[in-house]
């Protein structure tokens, strides 16, 4: 899934960097909301249940992840956590954890994209190469990494189905977020 998530989030970059950023924000939003919504309706299965192993199965989902996770730039988690339970019959924690070493090939793929695509267009912020601003990415990838860790020590010590819950809440919310309803509603969150 790696290296096929490499190549179609390339190309997912590539064409976000030709649509209109509130087509972006819109497509980001709905990616979100859909995700949770489907880990809302599809219950996973319960008790014991057996991971698919197909590599064509995998390549087969690794296409529309990598294309949506170098659109968005959601490095995979939100996108490929759904699909590894839901499709590829992964449990919670075996899909959050595959989730993140596949993120390193979409988010290297992605990154390459904003990086090639960028480059040459004007009035982009300093210290930026490409659409990629040096500045904010060592600020977000220090504070993420020591998160990193607490958030993976937090969902081993919760159950599955808690961690589904809360999964599910924070799409909701940004999905909801990111679509503009809570501008719309006039709430203040």
């Amino acid at each position: 899934m790696g290296s096929c998530g490499f190549m179609t989030a390339f190309g997912g970059a590539t064409l976000a960097t030709h649509l209109p950023g509130a087509v972006l924000k819109i497509v980001f939003g709905a990616v979100i909301l859909a995700s949770g919504i489907r880990m809302l309706i599809i219950r996973p299965l319960e008790g014991e249940q057996e991971a698919k192993d197909n590599p064509w199965l995998w390549i087969a989902w690794a296409i529309p992840v990598g294309i949506v996770t170098g659109m968005t730039g959601l490095g995979g988690g939100v996108v490929a956590v759904p699909v590894m339970v839901l499709a590829l019959k992964f449990k919670m924690h075996n899909a959050i954890a595959t989730s993140l070493a596949m993120i390193i090939f979409t988010s290297t793929g992605g990154v390459v994209g904003y990086i090639i695509n960028g480059l040459g267009i004007p009035n982009l912020p300093a210290y930026s190469i490409g659409y990629v601003n040096l500045p904010t990415w060592f600020l977000l990838a220090v504070t993420s990494i020591g998160m990193a860790q607490v958030g993976a020590m937090t969902a081993h010590r919760l159950p599955a189905r808690q961690l589904r819950w809360i999964f599910i809440a924070v799409m909701f919310y940004v999905g909801l977020r990111m679509l503009g309803v809570f501008d719309w509603l006039g709430w203040p969150v």
